[in-house]
């Protein structure tokens, strides 16, 4: 990126815009423009709307220096959310790295569930809500901030991802109602715990999927957060098998996985006999993502 140094006292924030988004898109990096639009607003440190409110606004040589750095690495696919440290979910706004997955949007399909049941629902009154894998923290917040009355166990096996989703509950005012723990799974839960809440959105990629992952995610982001064995169910399905045990009666078991995976994950709810009522919902894109069962009486 060449250009923008040529000739500084003509780069304005419309102009640094209009040649960055048809340079991101040749690159084949996804939504060019927003991309474009985060980045300039993470050098200039304002608001993305604020681009607009000054479009004619010059760029000094500094910031034209760090912008074009961050453009040329989000060229060669390193997402932008890193580069910028943060990632938006649920109307938040949340601290990323490397050590966590970015949230998607199809996430918010299961946290919108949660909140709308407990919600409407007798008998998760005060829930206490396990999300296994919490990475940067973004279902446990989420669902804290908007089930006040919930309390909320965050499991996590990395370490640094703990550290991460701490910041972000402290960021958005609800670390006093969420508990973080290291550990594998479910064995992080404490014996005698009863949840009226288990979710989670574990690695779920298969080895033969992989091969198909886009690089801004596979070269990127963790693959322990991502990879979920040969056929991507080993984690799913050891929460499908070994949630009845956990969950108070009444309870209820919220997994995301890939849509590919929808009658495997069926089967496997349905042939347990300690959930019932298995089914399935679509996420943003109409797609089916998110498997939700109850304990069964």
């Amino acid at each position: 990126m060449n250009r923008p140094s040529s000739t500084p006292e003509r780069w304005t924030t419309r102009k640094l815009l209009e040649w960055t988004t048809p340079y991101l898109a040749r690159k084949g990096v996804d939504s060019p423009r927003l991309s474009a639009e985060m980045l300039l607003s993470h050098v200039l440190g304002t608001p993305r709307l604020k681009l607009y409110m000054d479009p004619d606004r010059p760029t000094t040589d500094l910031e034209r220096a760090a912008f074009r750095e961050l453009v040329e690495r989000a060229a060669k696919h390193e997402p932008v959310d890193y580069l910028v440290g943060h990632a938006p979910f649920f109307s938040m706004m949340l601290k990323v790295t490397p050590a966590v997955l970015i949230p998607r949007p199809s996430t918010e399909t299961l946290v919108e569930h949660v909140i709308q049941h407990a919600r409407r629902t007798p008998g998760f009154h005060a829930p206490l809500i396990a999300d296994i894998g919490t990475g940067s923290g973004a279902i446990a917040i989420a669902l804290a901030k908007h089930i006040p009355s919930c309390r909320v166990i965050a499991v996590d096996i990395s370490p640094d991802a703990l550290a991460i989703a701490k910041e972000n509950a402290v960021t958005q005012k609800v670390a006093d109602r969420i508990d973080f723990v290291q550990g594998d799974l479910l064995s992080a839960i404490s014996a005698g715990q009863r949840l009226a809440y288990l979710v989670s959105n574990p690695p779920y990629i298969s080895d033969d999927e992989w091969a198909q992952v886009e690089p801004n995610v596979k070269d990127y982001e963790p693959h322990l957060a991502l990879r979920g064995g040969v056929d991507g169910l080993r984690d799913l399905r050891k929460l499908i098998e070994q949630a009845p045990a956990y969950l108070q009666m009444p309870g209820q078991l919220v997994l995301e996985f890939a849509s590919s995976q929808k009658q495997a994950m069926l089967q496997l709810a349905q042939q347990n006999p300690g959930l019932t009522n298995a089914h399935i919902l679509a996420d943003h894109e109409a797609l089916p993502r998110i498997l939700v069962a109850d304990k069964a009486g």
